[in-house]
């Protein structure tokens, strides 16, 4: 994992006054909470095959889990953020993919996944990222900014599903290739 400052933030969400979450780096007596939280986050999602708590913990153990952000509300993690270096098209140029992203389902549409993706991109911004791209809904990333970018492909996904966020540089063009991690199964 990369080594940044970025201080625990404390984000009141709009909708629910009351619901106050810090976003923090993970610490290592966080890693079972994650996976049960990653693992009911994508207990009835559409399009997954379940694998998402296997992939976090791959990529850590691999050593390519970059940036690792928990939300917690009253000392309880309730939503995660993955981010790990990419390539494209054979090439390593500074470009990292953000996901999995969690929330447990009671928090769920309350701000809170927002609020991990903000912390995300900063933190990318923090460590020089050129950019990040990640596979999901556009009519929910877009809000962040990514868009489907021509050039720029995951084979055998809808094109607009695969979104990517230039944060510096020049937009690169290729193929992407996510690390190995995310073929893991258990």
């Amino acid at each position: 994992m990369v080594n940044f400052e970025m201080a625990a933030l404390a984000l009141n969400l709009p909708g629910d006054s009351s619901l106050s979450i810090t976003v923090r780096i993970e610490k290592p007596s966080d890693i079972s909470n994650i996976h049960e939280v990653t693992a009911a986050a994508f207990l009835h999602a559409p399009h997954t095959d379940h694998t998402e708590q296997f992939i976090v913990k791959a990529l850590r153990d691999s050593g390519e889990l970059t940036i690792s952000l928990v939300a917690e509300e009253s000392g309880h993690i309730i939503g995660h953020v993955a981010l790990s270096p990419v390539t494209i098209s054979g090439s390593s140029n500074n470009w990292y993919g953000l996901g999995p992203i969690s929330v447990i389902p009671s928090k769920q549409n309350k701000g809170v996944g927002s609020k991990l993706m903000q912390s995300a991109l900063s933190a990318l911004k923090n460590i020089n990222a050129n950019g990040c791209v990640l596979l999901g809904d556009p009519n929910y990333y877009q809000k962040f900014g990514f868009e489907p970018i021509e050039g720029l492909v995951l084979p055998d996904v809808p094109p607009e599903y695969f979104q990517a966020l230039l944060l510096q540089g020049i937009q690169p063009q290729g193929t992407v290739v996510y690390h190995e991690s995310f073929s893991a199964r258990d």
